[in-house]
């Protein structure tokens, strides 16, 4: 690094002419002088001068969005003869004829300005760790004389400023003493270069000519004109350049010094590239990023394997890598140091795919602030929230957190784009989701994609349960590392009756005796509680807490009002003011509404929790249960697969998952959840079993986790079809024989002996293109026989079959960018087709129907009184709506009269049910009276308005590929924004925040915070004393969020900005020039 920088400044020397000190630049005048000089000067000084004041007292800013080269010359961008080098020769002229004694005078205040700043930007960037740390002692020391031209001992310290650095150091001496106090100057420079250091001064700043000399750069940093340059000098900047372009004829002196200059910034960049492996003592981080988990999360060491894994070689050295570790060890710390690594060291955007959208949501609040504290964007790919392709930033590095589908799709925008390797880390979260049907074949999808485009984007798998680890390793040519490492011990026991025994592997029969349950039951509690899950509860709550994990939702809810029956009452003391608030703040989000069950049990410390309950629920229930003011869940086997809910104790009211027996990995993941890392010492896991179930429970206590195996093929037009669509849309593989060896690097094509018995890879393969062909979705091109598909038999083809290639139709290019279940294409298609012959735009209930998801629609049951009734509610154009998709009122009313009817096709009638229900939300904006009306789970309709909102932005997507469907763009926009939010309209600024979800919006909104800007400016502090039942850990969550949200528009819009303003690549005079070049 240094040699380096000592060869920049050696070549710029070579250049520089012999002449006096350029000290008396600075020299303090006179205040006779001062007037003297300001007379004189006052016409051509006026402007910069005071734009100068402007700019210093202003908020300073980084120095991160210079990024171009106009920049170079301070605010002077003229490249004619009355330029800014112009101007700069003809000052050296001028002060060539200034008095000499003036030097000595100025000398002590030069240097005490230079040194100060020069201090504390090395002391502020050797903190960030960054590899662009520089040694400015030695510079200044090697700048008093270079081995090329000799030069005065005693010449001063700046002597090798490059010339065109000097008129703007006289401006900051001119406008520094206008301003008064130089002192002040001083400390707010010094400041400024502080804050840019350490939160924002990104490693590729080499790409600015102002850092080929240190010095320089340091007084650049002090002033705040790199942020804010207004619109007339990013118009200036544009002219010049288009000046510049038309008129090629230079003099030779200013072409040698860009020529110069442009070498200077190459040997800088080569410079500093050559280290940027390595950015702190924190494993190659930073220390400030250990001081961040401190500060936010607690963590102050890390475990013992958590250290061993990071300094493995295969992650030195970048390897793929795929981990295991059981629940709740810390795995997902090392992915975020290895995140952090890519983003802050390597410099290269990370993906970051998680199985569902709460977790999404969840883990983009923790890492917000990080993101404000360190420099990069954090990004939502959920539900419909997503850019495709992504923006491309210029400076800052983004991590997308994403659900399986989001992540395929970005990844196929990334790929489409040839900006795949601008990833530099995808890093699975459940790696075991891969053999789980359809999202397991987006997962293998993704991954496979992603290893065949890319040889450069690491891949890190992480799981608590997997098996055949020798299959996903070859499948991802990773490494692999595991450990049974627990932070807190983990004790498994069975109950079979009033006996509880400890599961022990020892043992003959894999269980030995503990313990009898010493609880004391009357014959009538004994009916109410066969399995005594009151006398297994209250050896824990109040003071600790449990979970119960039960087969069904509906048993979730029993379970939890039979155990609040027998509680004593002296339960309803504990934490009584807390519980309290906890049913006012359920009603608030809930529009006065609360549900009968949950205000029963609240009270005693419990409460249910499974997917019927609003999102909005759940959130303020998992709070108050982390909090300690609920004690007891009963839940479903869902909350274990998702969100982090640790309990002392983990009791399995049955071993089912509704009426499927539990799986060895279910029953991993659910007593994983026993034993809070720094709260116990020891976590407890009890299973409930009849005697008829010993036998299997003894098998599933024993047996070793369910493989994992490809979906590809189970999941015929999600997997296969869907994916060969795929890699011909986005010509990754456009032939058969490319399209077959693309198969063979899947985790199909490793498990492929194991998976095909009767037919072979070529087979599946050759016919799931005939299906393609046959849908219109491809096209085989006519040049070669049709030989290659027609021969069945063939296991290897011919070389000419190797070569027999397929392009995309449109519309297959449209349900591949849509993402659009192959099963549905045709039927979205013609409904669509449909739709344009009588769109009925009086109200939204028509294109609502388009948007409702064909797959909710094959799974609803109406009820069809209250079909009936809704139909006669609607107005003669919503009614319309019903005629123009096929569905008549005297359908509807035989239907509800018990009547036996002609056929009529099911899904359309299911999905325009669904579409009542809605619409009906849209126009009430309240779950709880749309539940009420349709007898429906408020839960369920809020899942149903999620999956129509991401569905929404799937038909338009659809639609943007075909010319035909134009007039959907504009409508669907909208609709998908409604029914994103579903909120009324001031409302959604505030819930574009992740994590604020309608209540808190409202909350939030009645306390005056009413814009994105009010939440980002907020003080944490006094959200919590403002907004109720909002810990300190959320209120700081939201602000990071909103801060992060409010920057991300803000670079969107600026970039957006500079690239209408860049001197187009195309433009005629520079094609000419290139051209005589030539």
């Amino acid at each position: 690094m240094d040699e380096g920088c000592s060869r920049i400044r050696r070549r710029v020397s070579v250049r520089k002419r012999n002449r006096p000190s350029l000290e008396s630049l600075f020299a303090a005048p006179t205040a006779a002088e001062l007037k003297s000089g300001d007379e004189e000067k006052e016409d051509e000084d006026e402007e910069t001068v005071s734009g100068s004041r402007r700019r210093k007292t202003m908020d300073v800013q980084p120095v991160e969005n210079i990024d171009s080269e106009e920049d170079m010359f301070g605010d002077y961008d003229s490249f004619a003869e009355n330029s800014f080098l112009a101007q700069v020769d003809d000052l050296e002229q001028k002060y060539l004829q200034l008095p000499e004694h003036r030097k000595h005078a100025t000398d002590h205040a030069i240097e005490d300005l230079c040194s100060e700043s020069i201090k504390h930007n090395t002391l502020s960037i050797t903190t960030v760790g960054d590899c662009t740390e520089l040694k400015i002692d030695e510079h200044t020391k090697n700048q008093s004389g270079h081995e090329d031209v000799s030069v005065d001992p005693e010449a001063d310290v700046l002597y090798d400023i490059p010339s065109s650095q000097v008129l703007f150091f006289e401006n900051l001496y001119n406008s520094s003493s206008d301003l008064g106090d130089p002192s002040t100057e001083e400390r707010d420079w010094n400041s400024s270069s502080h804050k840019t250091a350490n939160e924002e001064l990104p490693i590729n700043n080499v790409e600015h000519p102002q850092q080929t000399d240190e010095s320089s750069s340091k007084v650049r940093t002090s002033s705040d004109v790199n942020r804010r340059k207004s619109l007339k000098d990013h118009l200036k900047n544009t002219m010049t350049g288009n000046a510049k372009a038309q008129t090629p004829v230079f003099s030779r002196t200013k072409q040698l010094k860009e020529t110069l200059l442009s070498e200077e910034i190459n040997v800088a960049k080569k410079t500093i590239e050559s280290s940027l492996d390595d950015l702190g003592p924190f494993y190659s981080l930073p220390s400030k990023v250990r001081d961040l988990y401190v500060q936010f999360k607690g963590i102050e060491k890390l475990y013992e394997w958590q250290h061993a894994c990071l300094t493995l070689n295969s992650v030195q050295e970048r390897k793929n890598l795929i981990y295991s570790l059981p629940t709740s060890g810390g795995k997902t710390l090392v992915a975020e140091i290895l995140m952090l690594q890519e983003l802050l060291c390597r410099r290269k955007d990370v993906l970051m795919i998680l199985p569902y959208v709460a977790i999404v949501q969840e883990k983009i609040s923790g890492l917000s602030s990080f993101g404000i504290e360190l420099g990069f964007f954090v990004e939502e790919y959920a539900g419909s929230k997503g850019k495709f392709p992504p923006i491309k930033r210029r400076e800052k590095k983004s991590l997308y957190i994403a659900t399986i589908e989001k992540g395929h799709s970005l990844v196929n925008s990334l790929i489409e784009t040839e900006r795949i390797n601008s990833l530099g880390l995808v890093v699975v979260d459940e790696l075991h989701m891969i053999g789980e049907g359809s999202r397991g074949a987006i997962l293998e999808m993704t991954l496979a994609k992603i290893l065949y485009t890319s040889k450069t984007t690491q891949i890190i798998g992480m799981s608590a349960t997997l098996n055949n680890v020798e299959d996903l390793q070859e499948f991802l040519q990773a490494e692999y590392y595991t450990s049974q490492f627990r932070p807190v011990e983990l004790k498994e026991y069975l109950k079979i009756k009033d006996a509880i025994y400890e599961v022990d592997s020892k043992a003959e029969n894999g269980m030995t005796f503990s313990r009898l349950l010493n609880y004391k039951y009357s014959d009538t509690l004994k009916k109410m509680d066969p399995d005594h899950l009151v006398a297994l509860v209250t050896e824990v709550i109040p003071n600790y807490s449990c979970l119960v994990f039960c087969p069904t939702k509906k048993n979730c809810e029993n379970v939890a009002e039979m155990i609040c029956k027998i509680l004593s009452k002296e339960y309803l003391k504990h934490k009584e003011k807390e519980k309290h608030e906890v049913i006012k703040n359920l009603k608030n989000i809930s529009s006065g509404n609360l549900c009968p069950v949950l205000k029963h049990t609240i009270p005693f410390g419990v409460a249910y929790h499974h997917s019927g309950l609003t999102c909005d629920e759940r959130k303020l229930l998992e709070e108050a249960y982390s909090a300690g003011v609920l004690c007891l869940f009963t839940c479903t086997s869902t909350l274990a697969a998702g969100v982090n809910l640790p309990a002392r104790r983990v009791i399995l009211r049955a071993p089912y998952v509704a009426k499927e027996f539990l799986k060895r990995n279910q029953y991993k993941q659910m007593i994983g959840r026993a034993g809070r890392a720094g709260i116990d010492s020891t976590g407890e896991s009890i299973l409930i079993l009849q005697e008829k179930d010993k036998q299997q429970v003894l098998e599933l206590i024993s047996r070793p986790l369910e493989n994992c195996y490809s979906q590809l093929v189970q999941e015929f037009t999600k997997g296969i079809q869907t994916l060969f669509l795929s890699l011909i849309g986005l010509k990754i593989a456009t032939n058969l024989g490319d399209i077959y060896h693309f198969m063979s690097g899947t985790f199909f094509g490793v498990q492929q002996k194991i998976l095909l018995k009767e037919r072979s890879l070529w087979e599946i393969t050759v016919e799931s293109l005939r299906y393609l062909i046959e849908k219109g979705l491809l096209q085989k091109d006519t040049i070669l026989t049709e030989k290659g598909l027609l021969q069945k038999g063939t296991i290897h083809g011919s070389e000419e079959e190797f070569q027999y290639s397929f392009h995309i139709t449109k519309l297959g290019r449209a349900s591949f960018k849509g993402t659009i279940d192959l099963a549905y294409c045709d039927s979205l298609y013609k409904d669509l087709k449909k739709g344009l012959e009588g769109l009925v735009l009086e109200s939204l209930l028509h294109l609502i129907y388009l948007t409702t998801p064909y797959d909710m629609a094959s799974q609803c049951h109406p009820d069809w009184m209250i079909y009936f009734r809704q139909f006669s509610q609607l107005s003669p154009a919503e009614q319309n709506v019903a005629v123009v998709v096929g569905v008549s009122e005297n359908f509807i009313g035989k239907k509800a009269s018990g009547q036996a009817i002609r056929k009529v096709d099911k899904n359309i009638v299911n999905r325009l049910y669904l579409s009542f229900v809605l619409y009906t939300l849209l126009k009430e904006t309240n779950i709880w009276s749309v539940s009420e009306k349709f007898n429906m789970p408020r839960g369920y309709i809020q899942n149903l308005l999620s999956g129509a909102a991401a569905f929404s932005s799937c038909v338009l997507h659809f639609c943007e590929e075909l010319e035909e469907f134009w007039v959907y763009r504009a409508l669907l926009v909208e609709l998908t924004k409604k029914l994103t939010y579903c909120v009324k309209a001031e409302l959604i600024p505030l819930m574009e925040v992740t994590g604020v979800l309608e209540g808190r919006a409202r909350q939030l909104y009645n306390a005056g915070y009413k814009s994105l800007m009010h939440l980002a400016n907020a003080n944490p502090e006094v959200l919590i004393k403002t907004i109720d039942h909002l810990s300190r850990r959320q209120a700081k969550q939201i602000v990071s969020s909103a801060k992060l949200l409010l920057h991300e528009k803000a670079e969107a819009l600026q970039e957006e900005v500079e690239e209408l303003l860049r001197l187009p690549s195309d433009f005629p005079g520079i094609v000419a020039s290139s051209v005589e070049k030539a």
